[in-house]
Order: structure tokens, then C-alpha cells, then sequence
């Protein structure tokens, strides 16, 4: 059963420009593993990290660093979740995520459905 559905966009451009007016927020925002990839690629996982958030109902707490998109054999995304996103998902019964990632034409684009059962 959907417990959660969350989709977010981002202006590929305007993320690129934060990225360069706050070198910091790459950290604060990306886990190691992500923090190296190109800013299309940045921005997809950053309307991802905000697409998870929406399908948990936008808790309060919950850190940029608690869900990781992590990419799986052919290319396929997947989620790690921890701390607190981990907490809301366990007390909402969610067992399984699915998420879809897509940059073209300036925007990126993220799905994310959470899943229990």
C-alpha cells in the first residue's frame, strides 16, 4: 500500500548558482557519496531529498543527510534512509521506497512513493 508520494523540481541554473554563492551548502546538503557529481545530477538528488521529505508528511527534524539517493546496477536510483526520516518512515510502516530521478531542459526532477507492506 502508498503511504506517501512526494515529487519536487529544480531550476538546474538557480541550484548551480546557490551551489557557487555558498560552496558550503554542498556539504550540508549532500552526503560524500553525492557531493562529486555533476550539478544536473546534484539538483535531481536534491528534489529528491525534498520529494522524500513530502512523502513522509514534511516532519519536522528531518536533515538533508537523512535520505541518500545511491546509484544501483544499471544506473538505477535507489534511497538510503537514516535518523529521523528512518524513525518517521519505521512509525509510518514504510518497507520499501521507489524513486525516479530526470534532469533535461534546465529542470530536474524527482518521484518518490513510499511503500508499506
Amino acid at each position: 500500500m502508498i503511504v506517501g508520494i512526494g515529487v519536487d523540481v529544480v531550476d538546474v541554473a538557480r541550484f548551480a548558482a546557490v551551489l557557487e554563492r555558498t560552496p558550503a551548502l554542498r556539504g550540508r546538503v549532500f552526503t560524500r557519496g553525492e557531493s562529486g557529481l555533476a550539478v544536473p545530477s546534484l539538483a535531481a538528488r536534491f528534489a529528491a531529498k525534498e520529494a522524500v521529505a513530502k512523502a513522509l508528511g514534511a516532519p519536522p527534524g528531518l536533515s538533508h543527510h537523512d535520505a541518500e539517493i545511491v546509484t544501483g546496477e544499471y544506473g538505477r536510483p535507489s534511497l538510503r534512509i537514516t535518523g529521523r526520516a528512518a524513525e518517521v518512515a519505521d512509525g509510518l510502516g514504510v518497507t520499501r521506497w521507489h524513486v525516479s530521478l530526470t534532469h533535461d531542459g534546465g529542470v530536474a526532477v524527482a518521484y518518490v512513493i513510499a511503500e508499506s507492506g
